[in-house]
């Protein structure tokens, strides 16, 4: 069985050296979770190479600097309850539950059936099932049922903010969003205070389309 975890760690060390690695608590999280083990089998060997890589019905796997900069700006800690919009492979979400377990949970919501199935057995196969919940539906609604969320984050691009998140977003919770074109965006991070939201532009992302009733068609 290959072993990946010198990759991992140059990958790591790569990423704290290029600044997208800034707290001890997502390091921690980035080393220990096995990316390979989020890939289809022909792409394991890809998987600590700093790219977005597909994963199977148009979809892909956010680059480990992507999930990186998410992670340090959602600012997670143990006891969160984090809402992901879009599973993927399951990775990020099982970057987060470091972050969140013991006390914390992370629900993601995947449109697509087979995903959800693919990201469900990488948790359950990496050791992530007990703090991550995989639901299969529209992710622009939300998931109504567990809400408040103290994180809410949309791993692909919204024409504009779904209303349902915000309103499922707690007091003082954080949201991050890509907003913008089919093809290129900017990452948003909102923040509810006093039941506004307080909007910053955290540059420039490229991620798919986010499908749905309340985002593309």
């Amino acid at each position: 069985m290959e072993d990946f975890e010198a990759d991992r760690d140059r990958l790591v060390d790569d990423l704290k050296h290029r600044g997208y690695v800034s707290s001890k608590a997502v390091e921690r999280a980035m080393r220990r979770v096995p990316r390979e083990e989020f890939l289809p089998d022909g792409l394991r060997g890809e998987a600590y190479v700093d790219t977005p890589l597909p994963i199977g019905e148009g979809q892909t796997i956010s680059a480990p600097h992507m999930v990186a900069i998410m992670s340090e700006q959602l600012d997670l800690s143990s006891g969160l309850k984090v809402l992901e919009i879009g599973a993927g492979s399951g990775y990020h979400a099982a970057v987060c539950a470091e972050l969140v377990s013991p006390d914390g949970h992370v629900w993601t919501v995947e449109r697509i059936t087979s995903l959800a199935k693919f990201a469900e057995d990488n948790l359950k196969k990496a050791g992530y099932a007990e703090w991550v919940t995989v639901v299969i539906g529209d992710g622009t609604n939300g998931l109504a049922e567990h809400a408040p969320y103290d994180r809410i984050f949309v791993a692909a691009g919204a024409p504009q903010i779904p209303k349902p998140l915000t309103d499922q977003l707690a007091e003082g919770g954080k949201m991050l969003i890509p907003l913008g074109g089919r093809y290129y965006q900017d990452l948003v991070r909102i923040i509810r205070r006093n039941g506004a939201l307080e909007k910053v532009n955290l540059g420039g992302c490229v991620f798919v389309p986010l499908i749905g009733e309340h985002g593309y068609r």
